[in-house]
């Protein structure tokens, strides 16, 4: 069953207590623990719930978040109140409004995670807690004599804060290009002046600040969802729209409305970290840019920010999966772009699905849900398929271009030269469009330089101590990395097993071996490569994004990070250096779904303005059904294959799964205790219970990793099932661990 349909089994939330029950404070701590504790409240009274409250928790003093009922009320009643404690102090924090409260039990609920740990992803500025610190910098004193000597570095720094804008000092010296000793020489002199920084206020976007042409197509999508957009109720859309076709405009629209009408908005992006050409658009649109939300923020910004979501001073935010977190009380439209992409998925402390759990926080807030892309999923596809959400289509690009044209390079019969990557054809495909002064974009979903280094002499291979895993090198920054715990170490000049000198090779490429070949072949060239562990910063990275699509690259070369909504103007080529690679992950139900998905979103960044595009694939499966539908462009052709496979296996959506991970640092603990799990599991007729196995990657960290599997029809209620047994279980002790990971997306 989808989680939209299982909103019928919501909590109760009582608006009202007894006499008897206000008396105490029911106050949640986020760890990991599914209970609220009582204590006395202050001697100002009892604060409302979702407050934030300091208490006494064993020998500590933690913040908590006061819960909206008492936990256990009847038992609490016996208890001699002069044992319990009392509430330190109450916050001075704005409260998280009533539905957050309801949102965390929902996902606490289904996911089966401790309410703690829930009600922690809405902490999580924690600088908010702390006492706020005003900032100082200095001014200029109207009309204030010249010091006596004057230099022309104190001239530029007076000409500059002659505006009478406050600067912290570091700021002005950087744009008088001067010393700090200097700014502090003018307030010596009395020219300046030390005053508090006024705390920086959220820009406000204005629905009417442009009036925006649609094409045909897209002007019939916005007159669809206007009046979604206006009812102020629940609902989905699914905005589906081929790469270029102008989705983000369109929605833009039912943004305008809903700021129209005073309320706030959220548009939930895969990649914030990438989206200075979103910033770009939706400031041209709404005359400001949109509050951000990503964990590369300062703590002191994130804080500001969490604040003035809680005031409803922040209109509109754009962020991450846990921006649907924040404490918003008037939510009134919420945008999951890209809703297709993994990147939602969280697989740390709780594991949800954001874009299923933006559905949720609609349907409580009984606000409307847009999910837009190109490629939508699988389960968003059956759901507006089966009328439960709205299905908007643009079938054209707003340029008018065609889709670009796509063509296999069959690896089996068109072999790079040997010790190289790119075929013959995807060379000199390449070197035409840079005789053109056109942009090529080469696509490799690996990162580093190679994904094995191996001896020539003896054939050890270089592992992980810590996972099972190969290390891969990354020749740029001269280490081996294991992608999966982060171990590192330099790239050995002998082998650590035979000591053979120079005997370490490199097998098989990476985006950084790709980006050498590259260079060789065409050393005139600029080239950019776009790879996460490559760029040090959000601002490098939006920099390097700035200057290709003002055509300053000539190829592009990147991981996964090129898929994500780009629309780069001069990119005619882009080549798929290994278009398999997503295919071999044969215990993942999802991965001929996500191979197509990436494949569609890489090539459809050529070709989307003025010229129709081309994109090669290389593969040595070109009759695969990925492959087919990719050469063909019959997407719904493919999309009606990979449902009717759904079916017939009844995999998500028309079944429902959950996986329980056992992991311990012995192997044959880990695996004990997996057997153990799995003979304790409930007998149900429709329910299947498969494993305990080995996980694919069986080692992670130096933890050892058994994984079950359990499988059920769509209108079972799993969560019931899942409670009754892990009620069966003993104590969890020791290092051992369990995971539940109720819809998962990653099987390895």
């Amino acid at each position: 069953m989808t989680t939209a349909a299982r909103l019928d089994n919501l909590l109760d939330f009582p608006e009202s207590t007894t006499p008897a029950q206000r008396a105490l404070v029911p106050v949640l701590l986020p760890v990991a623990l599914d209970q609220t504790y009582d204590y006395l409240p202050p001697a100002s009274g009892a604060p409302q719930p979702g407050a934030f409250v300091t208490v006494p928790f064993g020998n500590q003093t933690r913040i908590g978040l006061v819960w909206h009922a008492p936990s256990g009320a009847a038992e609490t009643q016996k208890l001699d109140q002069k044992k319990l404690k009392a509430i330190n102090e109450v916050l001075d924090v704005p409260p998280l409004p009533l539905i957050s409260l309801r949102f965390a039990e929902w996902i606490a609920k289904y996911t089966l995670s401790p309410l703690g740990m829930v009600s922690r992803m809405m902490m999580s500025a924690r600088e908010v807690f702390e006492p706020s610190k005003p900032r100082f910098g200095v001014t200029i004193v109207p009309n204030a004599p010249l010091p006596p000597r004057m230099t022309p570095a104190r001239q530029r720094a007076l000409e500059i804060a002659g505006d009478r804008l406050i600067r912290p000092k570091a700021t002005l010296a950087r744009a008088a290009e001067c010393t700090a000793g200097v700014i502090d020489g003018l307030v010596a002199a009395g020219c300046l002046v030390e005053a508090a920084i006024p705390e920086k206020r959220c820009p406000r976007p204005d629905p009417a600040h442009r009036v925006v042409e649609f094409s045909l197509e897209q002007q019939q999508a916005v007159d669809a969802l206007l009046p979604v957009a206006d009812a102020g109720n629940f609902s989905v859309t699914l905005l589906d729209g081929v790469t270029g076709s102008g989705k983000t405009e369109v929605y833009f629209e039912a943004v305008a409305r809903t700021l129209a009408k005073g309320r706030q908005v959220l548009i939930m992006l895969p990649e914030i970290a990438l989206t200075s050409q979103f910033m770009s658009r939706f400031e041209g649109r709404f005359g400001c840019a949109p509050v951000e939300w990503h964990s590369a923020q300062s703590g002191s910004e994130r804080a500001r920010l969490w604040k003035a979501v809680a005031s409803g001073e922040a209109r509109v935010v754009v962020g991450a999966r846990s921006a649907l977190f924040l404490p918003y009380p008037d939510l009134g439209l919420i945008v999951i772009d890209e809703e297709h992409d993994g990147g939602f998925k969280q697989d740390d402390r709780v594991n949800y699905q954001a874009r299923d759990m933006a559905v949720v926080r609609g349907r409580l807030g009984d606000c409307p849900v847009v999910l837009a892309s190109a490629t939508p999923s699988i389960e968003s596809h059956v759901n507006a398929r089966s009328g439960k959400y709205r299905h908007l289509v643009l079938p054209g690009r707003f340029s008018g271009t065609e889709l670009p044209q796509i063509e296999a390079i069959d690896l089996r019969t068109e072999q790079p030269e040997k010790g190289r990557w790119l075929a013959p054809r995807l060379v000199n495909e390449m070197a035409e469009t840079l005789a053109r002064g056109r942009q090529s974009l080469l696509f490799l979903n690996r990162r580093g330089y190679a994904p094995l280094t191996l001896c020539r002499a003896c054939g050890h291979r270089l592992e992980c101590p810590q996972c099972t895993a190969w290390l891969v090198e990354h020749r740029f920054k001269e280490r081996l990395n294991c992608h999966h715990c982060g171990f590192s170490l330099p790239v050995p000049d002998k082998c650590p097993k035979c000591g053979e000198e120079g005997s370490m090779t490199a097998c098989g490429p990476g985006v950084e071996r790709v980006a050498e070949e590259t260079s060789e072949r065409f050393p005139e060239a600029r080239i950019a490569l776009l790879s996460s562990d490559l760029i040090p910063s959000l601002t490098e990275m939006r920099q390097i994004i700035k200057q290709i699509e003002a055509g300053e690259t000539d190829i592009i070369i990147g991981t996964q990070l090129v898929a994500k909504g780009h629309h780069f103007p001069n990119l005619d080529l882009v080549g798929i250096v290994d278009g398999d690679l997503g295919l071999a992950q044969g215990a993942d139900p999802r991965a001929g779904e996500r191979t197509f998905q990436l494949l569609h979103q890489v090539t459809g960044r050529a070709g989307r303005e003025a010229v129709r595009g081309r994109a090669f694939i290389q593969t040595h499966l070109p009759e695969h059904p990925v492959m087919a539908a990719m050469l063909s462009g019959e997407r719904d052709a493919f999309i009606d294959q990979e449902i009717r496979v759904r079916q017939a296996g009844m995999l998500p959506p028309y079944g429902r799964l959950a996986a329980l991970i056992v992991s311990a640092k012995d192997k044959e603990t880990a695996q004990l205790i997996a057997r153990d799990i799995a003979h304790r599991a409930p007998l149900a007729e429709r329910i299947q219970v498969l494993g305990p196995a080995e996980a694919p990657i069986a080692v992670i960290r130096g933890r050892y990793r058994w994984r079950l599997l359990v499988k059920a029809p769509r209108e079972i209620d799993l969560q019931t099932y899942l409670r009754a047994w892990l009620a069966r279980l003993p104590p969890i002790k020791g290092d051992i661990r369990l995971v539940v990971d109720v819809d998962p997306y990653s099987f390895l």
